[in-house]
């Protein structure tokens, strides 16, 4: 009897978590725990920050921090945007990196911009922050697209290194119009595979991305210092196009 009284009291516990009210207030957020989470519980949890402006000056470029203050053994971070029309940001996999990273966004309208971060023994917890937008930074066509040759720097990598003799920070922008599919007449085009190798060919994160990431996207990473040794980045669009380039210390 008392073992069933054990286990009623950890099946309740366990549904007081999955139904943790959210400090974000969104309506959307059951459904959204269910979509990404399954049945899993989700703990709103401080260690886990999102950094965005309140209000967002530019709606097709969000600028978004992810970071983690004493939070274990991360490996995956799961980016979503509750009321975008496409709510799927990115899916991080930090392997030898730091979990924290750096990127930009759109965003169609005022919404909450979430880190959904699973740990190694499987458990889910979360972090972030409102963002007030005008609008209309899903449905609009990339600005790059009205070049001439737009085609020609397609999936090019620009990249800075800095190293503070432990860690090195690597910031790269890609070359590409991530396209959401949602303006006329134009089908969505953006980049959904991205990796970064060491000299061994070692993948030290892995990243699957999506539409309303920002054109020419910037991301920024914590790496363990590979000394000189150049690192490698390596990817693809959902068109089949490669990315791949050597970054030098």
């Amino acid at each position: 009897m008392k073992q069933l009284l054990m286990a009623f009291g950890l099946a309740l516990g366990l549904c007081a978590a999955a139904g943790a009210a959210d400090p974000l207030g969104s309506s959307r957020w059951p459904d959204l725990q269910r979509e990404y989470a399954g049945n899993a519980p989700v703990t709103f949890d401080s260690r886990v920050e999102v950094l965005a402006p309140k209000v967002a000056e530019d709606s097709m470029n969000v600028p978004v921090t992810i970071k983690f203050r004493n939070l274990p053994d991360v490996k995956r971070v799961l980016v979503i945007a509750d009321f975008n029309p496409i709510v799927k940001v990115l899916d991080y996999q930090p392997l030898l990196a730091q979990p924290g990273l750096s990127f930009r966004i759109k965003l169609q309208q005022a919404s909450p911009i979430r880190a959904l971060v699973q740990t190694g023994d499987g458990k889910w917890y979360a972090g972030g922050a409102w963002v007030d937008a005008a609008g209309g930074g899903c449905t609009a066509p990339s600005t790059g697209r009205s070049a001439p040759d737009w085609t020609s720097t397609l999936n090019q990598v620009q990249a800075r290194v800095f190293h503070d003799g432990q860690n090195q920070r690597v910031r790269l922008r890609i070359m590409h119009p991530m396209d959401t599919g949602l303006a006329p007449g134009i089908p969505a085009f953006y980049i959904e595979q991205l990796a970064v190798e060491d000299a061994s060919g070692e993948a030290m994160l892995r990243m699957e991305t999506f539409e309303p990431l920002s054109e020419n996207p910037v991301f920024s990473f914590d790496l363990p210092d590979t000394g000189k040794a150049a690192l490698r980045v390596v990817g693809r669009d959902n068109n089949g196009n490669r990315i791949d380039a050597m970054v030098q210390p």
